[in-house]
């Protein structure tokens, strides 16, 4: 029934704009001929047909946009609005909208409502890059001033040998995390192109999450945290020195939060077709209202996870940029002062 409407309504104007066509060029004809007959000049054929088309073209076009303005005065409206805020979309003005009035069509509704909800994305993504441009700046900028301060600091005389080396060891750790810094946004630059770094293989998951764990051996020896390993053999195809970042720092993270004498668990299980690998803590924990954002870039959850830890906030980005690479997904489970849990689910097949 819809489309035989729609078949009646396009003749219907099919046959309004030829008959208007026809309306304006028969008008233009007479009115030629009358204006000829009074100025008693004929001029040749061809010039009168070219004249009296172009004519014919004017009055025809002139007639359409009264025509348009006098039928549809709230779209012609509606549509300068919207190609103004075109052009200020254009000068990078993000803030714009078109308001819609309650009595325009469907169609233009609609076009208005995508308009909105482009300018609304935009202005999400240039207050993501904002807040990226500030973020760098400030990670940045924090180890920068304590170089800068410690190495006036060693030029003074009466420092002691030992004042010395402390105010060394402080220069180098925080050019070991500008290092790191670097690395990171390199590395999130690199999986955000369009053709990040991907090579996959197939290869054993649980013998890559032994070696993840014995690489961090003397970190959790240092805390003497008890570690509780428990794999089942299990192949995938991913490609290994991603996935083995993705391990390493989420040990990482486990054994700096957590205290002296915890337990961390690493644990792999087939679940149907899907590798199944949990690490677990005793730490401090993550607060509820912070697990929604911990995958966010330069995110960091509690002041308490902030003074222990001392990154960047770029690590978990990475895992979570690295983990939907592969197809798979990672949830964290969490509450403060009982431990986390992150669960990284990655396919078996291809």
């Amino acid at each position: 029934m819809n489309a035989v409407r729609r078949r009646l309504l396009f003749l219907s104007a099919l046959l309004i704009f030829i008959l208007f066509l026809v309306v304006c060029w028969t008008a233009v004809f007479h009115l030629a001929s009358w204006i000829y007959a009074r100025i008693g000049a004929q001029p040749p054929e061809l010039i009168r047909f070219l004249l009296d088309s172009a004519f014919g073209l004017l009055v025809f076009a002139g007639g359409l946009a009264l025509l348009s303005r006098a039928a549809f005065p709230r779209h012609t409206a509606g549509f300068h609005a919207l190609i103004d805020a075109m052009r200020r979309l254009a000068r990078g003005d993000f803030n714009v909208k078109v308001q819609v009035k309650a009595e325009t069509d469907g169609q233009f509704d609609r076009l208005v409502h995508s308009f909105n909800e482009m300018a609304s994305q935009l202005k999400a993504l240039e207050d993501m890059r904002q807040e990226f441009i500030s973020n760098v700046s400030h990670e940045i900028q924090s180890p920068l001033a304590s170089i800068s301060g410690f190495a006036r600091a060693l030029r003074s005389e009466r420092l002691s040998g030992e004042e010395r080396g402390r105010y060394l060891d402080i220069i180098e750790t925080e050019s070991r995390r500008l290092s790191r810094l670097s690395d990171n946004l390199l590395r999130l630059a690199a999986l955000d192109s369009e053709h990040p770094p991907f090579r996959p293989e197939r290869y054993r998951l649980d013998r890559q999450l032994r070696e993840a764990v014995l690489a961090c051996e003397p970190q959790w020896l240092e805390k003497s945290i008890d570690m509780e390993v428990d794999l089942e053999e299990a192949e995938i195809v991913a490609d290994p020195e991603l996935m083995g970042q993705v391990w390493g720092n989420l040990l990482h993270n486990a054994v700096k939060f957590t205290p002296a004498g915890g337990t961390i668990g690493v644990r792999l299980r087939r679940s149907g077709e899907a590798a199944e690998v949990c690490i677990s803590d005793t730490g401090i924990g993550i607060g509820e209202e912070d697990l929604p954002r911990i995958f966010e870039r330069f995110y960091k959850a509690d002041k308490a996870r902030s003074r222990a830890g001392g990154g960047s906030g770029l690590g978990l980005s990475i895992v979570k940029k690295i983990v939907d690479l592969h197809r798979g997904s990672i949830e964290v489970r969490s509450k403060p002062g009982e431990g986390t849990t992150f669960s990284v689910r990655l396919p078996l097949g291809r």
